[in-house]
């Protein structure tokens, strides 16, 4: 199996999907918005594109399975499987806020080995194979270390109300009082993207699902930097929390995250 040449292929399938959501930005209205759940919103634009994806990736390895947020049936007893964000920052895209992406990955259930993730308004392409670094468009990249004083961290908050606060809020203290500043996006695909590119030094946020973050673990780890759940193993995709950062600055965002048991 050529993974260059499945990155290409996955490459130009994200693209077509990025550019269907494209063609509807700020032309979506209220009554095309369903609520999944409390703050998790759906319209037919993200259908659209995982539609899209999932004709586009099938043509590619026609016995593969998928792991998908939206309509797909879910096949993991496939021994490959894509797993697929049609549409990660579906708030934002709905508020017209340009921070939005298409992730996928390609899985052995074992690795991760193709991730692909594009910067829907803004036409950057993250993506990584596995033992080959990581890319943006066509420039390697390779995370700076940088100290806490120097970063800005990034995370994100739980859909759901039933999570600590407090201990929530005396992290994100831990942050301002150290660091450069906090940044909530709202994309936790792009918001790795942007630890792998430097842009921001850490990342770390709880309640995901595999489909946000595989590709982004990928590319982080591809281009250097150290990626675990809250427990510091490797269960990001099943338990859904990340700590993602360059090598220096990692120890201190695990201990920070330990210390406060969220």
């Amino acid at each position: 199996m050529n993974l260059s040449q499945l990155q290409d292929q996955t490459k130009a399938a994200v693209a077509k999907a990025a550019a269907f959501i494209k063609k509807h930005y700020a032309s979506v209205s209220n009554d095309q918005i369903e609520v999944k759940d409390h703050n998790s919103l759906v319209s037919f634009v993200d259908k659209g594109a995982e539609k899209i994806l999932v004709e586009e990736l099938s043509n590619i390895l026609p016995n593969s399975g998928f792991w998908t947020e939206e309509d797909t049936p879910n096949d993991l007893d496939k021994e490959l499987i894509w797993i697929i964000d049609p549409l990660d920052g579906t708030t934002n895209f709905l508020h017209n806020i340009p921070y939005f992406s298409v992730s996928v990955a390609l899985w052995n259930k074992t690795d991760l080995l193709v991730g692909v993730i594009e910067d829907v308004m803004f036409g950057d392409v993250f993506s990584a194979v596995q033992g080959e670094g990581a890319f943006l468009n066509s420039q390697p990249l390779q995370i700076r270390l940088t100290g806490l004083s120097h970063s800005l961290v990034a995370t994100g908050f739980p859909y759901t109300n039933d999570y600590p606060v407090e201990a929530h809020f005396d992290i994100i203290k831990h942050w301002l009082m150290r660091g450069r500043g906090m940044r909530r996006f709202g994309s936790a695909a792009l918001d790795l993207c942007y630890v792998a590119a430097s842009r921001t030094q850490a990342y770390y946020e709880s309640t995901l699902n595999a489909w946000d973050l595989a590709a982004g673990i990928l590319i982080v780890k591809e281009a250097g930097g150290i990626v675990s759940d809250y427990r510091g193993g490797q269960k990001m995709l099943a338990e859904g929390h990340i700590i993602a950062a360059n090598p220096t600055l990692y120890p201190e965002v695990f201990k920070v995250i330990k210390d406060h048991d969220v």
